[in-house]
């Protein structure tokens, strides 16, 4: 039984919550309708493509591309593309699309991110907007070594955890 110290149950907690978690990311695409209004956050350079791509198919959806450096994108797609590039965070984001959806009367959205990412961003939009529908959209993360995923998804599950407590920032 020595080998149950604290240390050693929190790190197997750890471990659980951590499947877990990236075991309750959404996957995939699947719930737009064509007159939606996707919301793109940027940070990861698949995300937009992978939005832009998925528009496509809906020619009557809006698209939003929130976040940091959006203003640098191009956009290779017919399709017109509003973009904030104020915030600079996912609660940054969070607070972006809220401002967005309150001027415009959206009920439903749609939030286009990284699988890894997903958990996070949607519960801090989810709190900021809980009476709107949100719908997910994860780009996944194909074609990066494992050990590049495994800390991609450590990393936001840390920083889950420590939105969880209440930090949203950071």
């Amino acid at each position: 039984m020595k080998f149950l110290t604290p240390s050693f149950l929190l790190l197997g907690l750890f471990v659980i919550g951590g499947m877990v978690f990236k075991s309750s990311a959404p996957r995939g695409c699947v719930d737009i309708m064509p007159d939606d209004t996707l919301f793109v956050l940027t940070g990861d350079v698949r995300r937009i493509p992978f939005a832009m791509r998925a528009v496509n198919n809906y020619p009557d959806a809006d698209v939003y591309v929130i976040g940091a450096g959006a203003e640098t994108v191009m956009f290779d797609s017919a399709h017109p593309v509003m973009i904030e590039s104020q915030s600079k965070s996912t609660y940054q984001n969070a607070l972006a699309i809220k401002d967005i959806v309150e001027k415009t009367g959206l009920d439903r959205i749609v939030i286009v991110t990284t699988e890894d990412h997903m958990n996070r961003a949607e519960y801090l939009i989810r709190h900021e907007l809980p009476t709107t529908e949100i719908v997910t959209c994860a780009a996944t993360l194909y074609g990066m070594p494992a050990a590049r995923r495994l800390e991609r998804w450590t990393t936001e599950y840390i920083k889950y955890i420590v939105t969880m407590f209440g930090i949203k920032e950071g």
